[in-house]
């Protein structure tokens, strides 16, 4: 029976079949921690998701602004035959919403960053000013009687997602008159949350003239929807790494180490929506669909960067230990798989150290730390399992060349597809290069060393 085991164990370290098995074995049993860095990976990531939401509630959420729009409520009625036949006169009230006819929106975002334990969070404060012309009110494709229309309960309405976040008091000037904001949408439904200031204006006027600043705390974005017949919206900021987003992207912009300017001009003909509609009409989802502005994130998540690279850990891992079994095929040089789990668990480390310094510092710096510590253990482990320095020196520069081409996948998201294909034709290529004249059905290996 000793014979027999002894004769196993010598045909499993003899044999480059079994050799070339155990090592994939061993890259499927290092799985279970990669998989546990992946969790780990996504549970920081939730704490920061965290935290940014529990500043954002007490500081100020996103923001959108919509409006203003002008309201005006009236009387509807209509005849219906009741249950005997005879003619019963109904009446609803209802509301009709105009935009305006131009809308310029000019603002100022000053940015400043918050911390919530280890976690940053972008936040803003926004002075914004909004000015424009509405054209009196058309109700004549509804057929209504003069008296039906309440001309005198007329109010402008400004939809804002985050009331909370309002610093100040303000008032619209209508017409040159000053008119008080008060809480509310009244009747304005499409517009979610908001104030609105009561205006009363004049059936026969032909024009009203507005203008009115608003103060408002933000975090992760500002945005905007195009409510006049011509929008147009100016932003300056210190915030040097916007992320514009939305329907439409600004006509010009300028960016910066010292923050961005943009401008938007949106004609009505490119959103979804009317100039003017009634209660009985749904438009909130066209309305929400149609916002655009910018976003204020962090210029480098690495906590999506440290999710990305865990993904490419198994391939480093398998041509590591690929060129661990190339020297114990082309030198003789005998690894334990004791020796190769000791170097697994090093490449493993490497994207737990990134995860943790990265919360700290900046991504590229965590990442040099991370991959110089990794390649100086696993080069210095190499001297004494390959028994010599120049084989683990050659190991050492693999693992750091694997460490740069994945930095270098990291930063160009956009094309890491094709310089992943790429890369691995030409590793393929090395591997077949470097073993091509090999005899696989030979039963041992050279002597060892």
């Amino acid at each position: 029976m000793t014979e027999l085991i002894e004769r196993v164990s010598t045909r499993m370290r003899s044999s480059q079949m079994l050799r070339l098995l155990t090592v994939g074995a061993l890259v499927l049993l290092l799985q279970i921690p990669i998989a546990m860095i992946g969790g780990q990976v996504s549970e920081r990531e939730r704490r920061g998701i965290e935290a940014i939401e529990e500043v954002s509630s007490k500081w100020g959420n996103e923001q959108v602004i919509s409006g203003p729009a002008l309201v005006v409520p009236f009387t509807y009625r209509w005849t219906e035959a009741n249950r005997d036949g005879l003619p019963i006169v109904r009446t609803e009230p209802r509301f009709a919403y105009f935009l305006p006819d131009s809308l310029a929106v000019r603002g100022t975002v000053n940015t400043e960053i918050r911390k919530r334990g280890i976690f940053s969070v972008p936040v803003y404060k926004v002075d914004l000013t909004l000015s424009g012309r509405f054209s009196r009110p058309d109700f004549s494709n509804l057929a209504l009687e003069p008296a039906a229309i309440a001309w005198d309960r007329a109010h402008l309405v400004v939809g804002i997602s985050d009331t909370r976040a309002i610093q100040q008091e303000t008032a619209v000037s209508w017409n040159g008159a000053p008119v008080t904001f008060v809480p509310g949408t009244g009747g304005f439904t499409d517009a979610g949350s908001g104030i609105q200031a009561v205006v009363g204006i004049d059936g026969t006027a032909g024009a009203f003239g507005f203008s009115l600043p608003l103060a408002l705390n933000g975090s992760r974005g500002a945005y905007f929807t195009p409510f006049g017949q011509n929008t147009v919206v100016e932003l300056e900021s210190n915030y040097p790494h916007p992320s514009f987003q939305g329907n439409w992207l600004p006509n010009d912009r300028s960016v910066s180490n010292e923050g961005f300017e943009a401008r938007w001009s949106i004609p009505f003909l490119g959103r979804s929506f009317p100039q003017a509609w009634t209660s009985v009409d749904d438009m909130e989802a066209e309305i929400g669909n149609s916002r655009f502005g910018v976003d204020f994130l962090n210029p480098v998540d690495h906590y999506r960067m440290a999710e990305r690279s865990v993904k490419y850990a198994s391939l480093f891992i398998l041509l590591t230990f690929a060129t661990l079994w190339l020297f114990e095929v082309r030198a003789g040089v005998r690894v334990h798989p004791i020796h190769f789990l000791m170097l697994g668990g090093a490449l493993c480390l490497f994207y737990l150290l990134l995860l943790s310094l990265s919360e700290h510092m900046a991504f590229v710096l965590a990442y040099v730390l991370a991959s110089v510590s990794v390649v100086g253990m696993v080069a210095a482990y190499g001297v004494v399992v390959l028994k010599g320095v120049s084989r683990a020196i050659a190991v050492g520069l693999g693992v750091a060349v694997l460490y740069g081409y994945l930095f270098v996948l990291l930063v160009n998201e956009d094309y890491a597809l094709l310089m992943g294909s790429i890369g691995l034709f030409l590793i393929l290529a090395l591997i077949m290069y470097v073993t091509r004249r090999v005899d696989w059905y030979g039963a041992a290996t050279r002597p060892t060393e």
